[in-house]
């Protein structure tokens, strides 16, 4: 049996069999719905009320939550049987607590009865999907946006940056922005999610946003319920905060600025490895129009390196942006537990959770 590759983000849980050169087998929402004593789901007007989010700004916050859409995850969608449970590797957000790592190889082992554990970060994973072990991931996530340098395998933690904003985010400034121009629309911002989904996109540089003051294609888009809402200039706010948070009402610099920063802080014997090499993720990042932004954006820093972006191998999945994590834990599962270098169960036995700092970094 293929060992399992779990990336559980803040929107979406992915997962399935570590084959790398296919997308994961599940790809479904995190976010949960509470049962009620009886097995029926609450009343549908209350759902808004009884969600439940297991994963908050990448990190796990809801463990009672996590078991169970584990559960649901490994022997429903992945078909695992009771008693003879197989090998699993998980994804780390970058700067996941210590004290997380431990409760999740406890859960693992003391909970599902694994045979065989591994967990590596994300920014490295990302890479592995590519192609590479040197260079730097910016993951736009839904909860929290990671620039992550890595150099050798090794994330370089000192010049890494996390910001806790990200799709969710935008989301919120979507809905500011079409609540100013469709008042008297009341919109939920379950729609307004979709709506960004279907109509947000980047302007090709700062001064095409500026033009779409004054003319812009208004486009109409029905409600559910029926109401029809506008869209103009609001779709092309989503991706201009990024490049400038002040719309966010952020004092920080744009996304590029910040990547070109984080890697000044590393040895510049590293630097063109690092800027050549960087690696877009997360599923803001596919917005139509941001790839093309970020490389005009690049072509302007200050920097004397310009970051270039690193192009996915033709044989790897489509939409690798949007789980590129994964497909590097299936790789990494290819060889880190035939080789033996997982976290086993006799030495989970012999010294406690502890042990998933010594073996798994």
């Amino acid at each position: 049996m293929e060992a399992a590759v779990v990336d559980a983000g803040s929107k979406f849980l992915k997962a399935g069999p570590a084959i790398p050169d296919q997308a994961p087998a599940m790809i479904i929402p995190t976010q949960m719905k509470r049962m009620l004593e009886d097995g029926s789901m609450a009343d549908n007007s209350l759902c808004e009320d009884i969600t439940v989010d297991p994963v908050e700004r990448g990190f796990i916050r809801d463990w009672d939550a996590m078991e169970d859409l584990l559960q649901h995850v490994l022997y429903t969608g992945l078909g695992w049987e009771i008693g003879n449970e197989g090998q699993i590797l998980f994804t780390d957000p970058l700067s996941t607590p210590k004290s997380f790592r431990e409760q999740l190889v406890q859960l693992m082992f003391e909970t599902f009865n694994i045979s065989g554990f591994y967990a590596s970060e994300q920014a490295v994973l990302s890479l592995y999907a590519v192609g590479r072990i040197s260079g730097c991931t910016v993951d736009i996530g839904h909860g929290k946006i990671d620039i992550a340098p890595v150099i050798e395998g090794a994330v370089q933690h000192i010049a890494s940056r996390r910001f806790e904003i990200g799709g969710i985010d935008l989301t919120k400034l979507l809905a500011q922005e079409l609540g100013k121009s469709n008042p008297l629309i009341n919109i939920s911002m379950s729609d307004v999610e979709k709506m960004k989904e279907l109509y947000s996109c980047c302007a090709e540089d700062e001064l095409a946003y500026e033009k779409t003051k004054n003319s812009c294609q208004i486009e109409k888009h029905t409600l559910p319920d029926g109401q029809v809402i506008t869209i103009g200039r609001e779709k092309y706010t989503v991706g201009e905060a990024l490049f400038q948070p002040s719309l966010l009402s952020l004092d920080a610099h744009g996304i590029v600025e910040q990547l070109v920063r984080s890697i000044s802080t590393v040895s510049s014997d590293n630097h063109r490895q690092l800027l050549e090499n960087t690696v877009l993720c997360g599923g803001t990042a596919s917005m139509p129009g941001f790839e093309e932004r970020f490389q005009k954006e690049a072509s302007l820093c200050s920097s004397a390196i310009r970051p270039a972006l690193v192009k996915p191998p033709e044989y790897m999945p489509e939409n690798l942006t949007m789980y590129s994590a994964w497909v590097g834990g299936a790789i990494l599962a290819k060889v880190v537990f035939p080789q033996n270098q997982h976290v086993t169960k006799a030495d989970y036995d012999e010294t406690g959770p502890s042990i998933v700092h010594r073996k798994c970094f």
